[in-house]
Order: C-alpha cells, then structure tokens, then sequence
C-alpha cells in the first residue's frame, strides 16, 4: 500500500501473471474497474482485461494471440541463449543446451547454421532486455 492505493498481484496460470493498483478509497468488496487509454496498444489492453475478467469469473482464460508458437520458442531459445552467455557459457555450449549435442555436433563449428543461430538468438535476447520486448507483445497488425 502506499499513497497511490494497493498494489496487487494476480496469477492468472500457466506463468501470467498480472499487476493491479486498486487506487484509494477503493475497498476489497466494491467492483473494480479498468482505465484504459485509447492509443494503439488499446486493443492488447482490452484483450488482457478480458482475460483477467475470465479469470476472476473462474472461466477457461483463452491464449495470449500475441505470439504465435514458433515465437514463443524462439523467446524460449533466446531466454535459454542468454542466461548461458551472462553466466560464461560459449557459443558451442548454448547451442548444445538448446539444440543437443548430435545436432551440434553433425557439422564443423565454424560453419555451422547452428553457431549462427546461436549467436543470434543471443544478440536478439540482449536486444530483448534492452527493451526491444515489447515490440514483440505488441499486436501484429495486418500489413506490418
């Protein structure tokens, strides 16, 4: 609690989780109710409102569309790729922690598609942390 209201935590399964401010002098037994701004991240907001609105009403909370499977993978390898690299792992070991150790090994190193990728997906995770996620929870837009 602090001068704003309650900060409140909301675990929503299958890791989301969600922050609430119940602003002051809102009490526990009154509805709540979303303000959200009308700009172009509006229609993510609205989604994830009807997300928690299911949630609190104890009904199937349906998938985050944002990320199609082949993203969430990638944001998966990217996790896995730079949690290696910032505690001293090479290039040649996080591709054999994310990809196996066959695969790794069917090819020379240096001109593996494997290394490449690697060093990508580590690139892409630093790119990531420097705030570049959330142009990937945005929307995507037909045409864009």
């Amino acid at each position: 609690m602090d001068e704003l209201g309650l900060h409140l935590h909301v675990d929503l399964g299958d890791g989301d989780r969600l922050q609430l401010l119940r602003l002051a002098p809102a009490t526990a037994n009154q509805p709540l109710a979303a303000l959200v701004p009308l700009d172009k991240d509006g229609p993510d907001r609205l989604d994830s409102i009807a997300r928690l609105l299911r949630a609190r009403l104890g009904r199937p909370i349906p998938s985050d569309t944002r990320l199609t499977s082949q993203q969430r993978r990638r944001a998966r390898h990217m996790l896995q790729a730079v949690d290696g690299r910032m505690n001293g792992a090479g290039y040649r070991d996080i591709a054999k922690a994310i990809f196996g150790v066959e695969r790794v090994n069917d090819h020379p190193w240096k001109t593996s598609p494997l290394r490449d990728l690697t060093m990508d997906l580590v690139k892409d995770a630093f790119a990531m942390i420097a705030g570049g996620y959330r142009a990937l929870l945005r929307r995507r837009h037909r045409g864009s």
